[in-house]
């Protein structure tokens, strides 16, 4: 049949080199994304950093509320089960995983620190390029913060 035929031909793509010649953004939204600068007006700017930033802020105030009671209510039970004679803790053994623990993150974070540097470099130019949106979305995220 003409299905199982040798002619056949496949391209490859190869999509880590694809990965490494394109900018994030560019996989992210396409081609024709370029700069924000270049499609909208600056008021069209400011309003759509401040808007999304504002969004961001008040999740982050909103979560990071929700993350810190649930800590400090968790340590809170735990020292009151302690007292009480519930829980026995062996704190020694805690600090021994606790430096453990450092010393994995260490390692890991050296290793991944070309990664990082890319990252940051690439989120620099980006903010460069888009300097009215970025200004609105701090200016947004910290009114979602202060809200």
């Amino acid at each position: 049949s003409d299905h199982d035929s040798d002619d056949d031909s496949y391209e490859v793509l190869d999509l880590t080199e694809y990965a490494r010649r394109h900018h994030w953004w560019n996989r992210l939204f396409g081609r024709n994304s370029g700069p924000i600068v270049e499609k909208y007006s600056v008021a069209t700017q400011i309003v759509m950093g401040g808007l999304t930033g504002w969004c961001a802020g008040f999740l982050f105030q909103k979560v990071g509320k929700l993350a810190a009671t649930a800590v400090g209510g968790g340590f809170l039970l735990l020292q009151i089960a302690s007292h009480s004679g519930y829980v026995q803790v062996d704190w020694k053994r805690v600090e021994k995983d606790v430096n453990k623990a450092k010393k994995q993150l260490k390692k890991r974070a050296n290793k991944a620190a070309p990664e990082i540097n890319t990252i940051i470099e690439e989120s620099t130019e980006f903010i460069k390029q888009n300097i009215v949106v970025s200004s609105g979305f701090v200016g947004g995220f910290l009114l979602g913060l202060a809200s």
